[in-house]
C-alpha cells in the first residue's frame, strides 16, 4: 500500500483549535453581510444569472445550462425553498458559499499540517483568510463549491482515503471541470493499479451522472455540453488573436429553453485551433509529468498547480473568479514571502480586470491586462514545475512511498 511517512514531529495545535479560524471567518462574513444592503451582496457576481435560470424549472429537464449539473440542481432547490423570492434566494446563496469558504479554510489548515509539518498552519491560514474574506469572487460565483470539493479530494488523497476521494473529486468535476486536473498527479504518487482504480472510479461516477441526465432529456443535456464549446474565446491571448474583446457572457440571442440556441456563437471562430495549442502545451505538460518524481505531498500539490496553470494558458476563455482555484495552491506550495507576493499580485490583477475595468466598459485596456495575466501565469507554471521537478532536500516534507507497507 502507499504510505505517508512523517519525517518530523508535528508542532500543530489540537484538532479543536483548527476550527477557530473557520469560526472567525464565519463571524466576520456574517457581520459583513449584515452591514450591507442586499443590492451590494450580489455585486458584480452572477446571482442574476443563477436566479433567472433557476426560475426556468429543473436544469437539463426544462432548459439547458452552461454549467455541470451539481450547482444548477442546488440552485433550483434553493429557489424552491424560498418560493422564488429573489432576495431570500440571494441571501441563501451568500450564506451557503460562506459556509463552504469556512470549510475551505479548515481543509487548507489540515493540508498545511501534512505539507508543512514544522509550521504553525495559522500563518498560511490567515493569509488565505485575508485574501478571501472580502473577495467577492468567493461568494459572487459558485466556484467556491468546486474549490471546496477540490481541496477535499486533495486532503482525502493525502490521507489515503481513496474511495471517499473518488466521490469528492467526481462531485468537483460535476460542479466545474477543474478538479479533474489533479488526476494526472495521482498517477505519480500511487502504484499504477491504485491510480487506475481512482481514475476509473472517478470517471465512472461522472459518466453515470451525465448518462442519467441524457436518459432524462438528451436534447437539453447535449445542448448544455456543447454550449461552452460553441461559445468562442474570451479574455485570453487566444481571444486577442481571434478578435474577441468581450467577457464570457453568452450571446443575447440565446434562449435556454430552446436547445438549438446553444449552437449560437458568441464571438469569432478560433484562428488557432484549440487542438493545436493543446499539442504544444500538452507536450510540455507531459514532459514535466515524465521527468517529475512526486515523492512528497508538496511536489504532488506543485504538479497539480502546474497542471492547473497550464490548463488556464491553453483554455480559449478565462474568467477572473478562477483565481479561487489558484490561491490555495499558491499558499500551500510556496514559502511564506513568495506566497504573499504572488497572492497579492494575482488578486490585484484579477480585480483590475473584473470588476474595476470591464464592469465600467473600459475594454480598451483588456489587451494589456490579458498579456500581464498571461505573463504571470507563465511565471507560475515555471515555479510550480520547479517544485514538481525538485530533488528532495527538505526534511520537513511528508514523504510519499509507493512501497508495500
Amino acid at each position: 500500500m502507499n504510505k505517508l511517512v512523517n519525517r518530523k514531529d508535528n508542532r500543530i495545535q489540537t484538532p479543536a483549535q483548527l476550527y477557530l479560524l473557520p469560526s472567525y471567518f464565519l463571524i466576520f462574513r456574517l457581520i459583513f453581510f449584515a452591514s450591507l444592503s442586499y443590492e451590494i451582496i450580489p455585486g458584480y457576481g452572477d446571482y442574476w444569472n443563477f436566479f433567472r435560470q433557476a426560475g426556468l424549472g429543473f436544469p437539463f429537464l426544462n432548459y439547458w445550462t452552461e454549467f455541470p449539473p451539481v450547482f444548477p440542481i442546488i440552485s433550483r432547490i434553493f429557489y424552491s425553498l424560498v418560493g422564488g423570492r429573489e432576495h431570500s434566494y440571494g441571501y441563501l446563496l451568500a450564506i451557503f458559499f460562506t459556509l463552504l469558504q469556512a470549510g475551505c479554510i479548515w481543509l487548507l489548515l489540515n493540508i498545511i499540517r501534512i505539507v508543512w509539518p514544522r509550521e504553525d498552519p495559522e500563518h498560511r491560514g490567515w493569509l488565505y483568510f485575508l485574501f478571501t474574506a472580502g473577495l467577492f469572487y468567493s461568494w459572487g460565483y459558485f466556484d467556491t463549491l468546486a474549490v471546496f470539493l477540490m481541496l477535499l479530494g486533495i486532503y482525502l488523497i493525502l490521507l489515503k482515503k481513496d474511495y471517499w476521494a473518488i466521490l469528492a473529486i467526481a462531485m468537483g468535476i460535476l460542479t466545474k471541470w477543474f478538479p479533474v486536473l489533479f488526476l494526472p498527479a495521482i498517477w505519480k504518487i500511487r502504484k499504477p493499479k491504485n491510480a487506475l482504480s481512482i481514475s476509473i472510479g472517478t470517471l465512472v461516477v461522472v459518466a453515470a451522472a451525465w448518462s442519467a441526465l441524457f436518459a432524462a432529456n438528451a436534447e437539453y443535456t447535449k445542448a448544455s455540453i456543447m454550449s461552452q464549446l460553441n461559445k468562442g474565446s474570451w479574455e485570453t491571448v487566444w481571444a486577442l488573436i481571434d478578435g474577441n474583446l468581450t467577457t464570457g457572457n453568452f450571446n443575447s440571442e440565446i434562449n435556454r429553453t430552446i436547445a438549438s440556441s446553444a449552437s449560437i456563437s458568441t464571438g469569432n471562430q478560433s484562428v488557432i485551433p484549440p487542438w493545436l495549442s493543446l499539442l504544444v502545451l500538452g507536450g510540455i505538460g507531459f514532459l514535466v509529468f515524465w521527468k517529475s518524481s512526486l515523492d512528497s505531498a508538496l511536489k504532488f500539490l506543485g504538479f497539480g498547480g502546474f497542471t492547473m496553470v497550464m490548463f488556464f494558458l491553453w483554455s480559449p476563455g478565462y474568467s477572473p473568479q478562477w483565481i479561487l482555484y489558484l490561491l490555495p495552491l499558491v499558499i500551500l506550495c510556496f514559502e511564506n514571502n513568495r506566497s504573499r507576493l504572488l497572492s497579492i499580485v494575482l488578486v490585484l490583477v484579477n480585480l483590475l480586470e473584473w470588476p474595476i475595468l470591464l464592469s465600467r466598459g473600459w475594454f480598451q485596456f483588456l489587451e494589456e491586462i490579458i498579456l500581464l495575466r498571461t505573463a504571470i501565469f507563465i511565471l507560475l507554471a515555471l515555479l510550480f514545475a520547479q517544485i514538481a521537478l525538485a530533488q528532495n532536500n527538505n526534511d520537513d516534507e511528508i514523504i510519499i512511498s509507493n512501497k508495500e507497507a
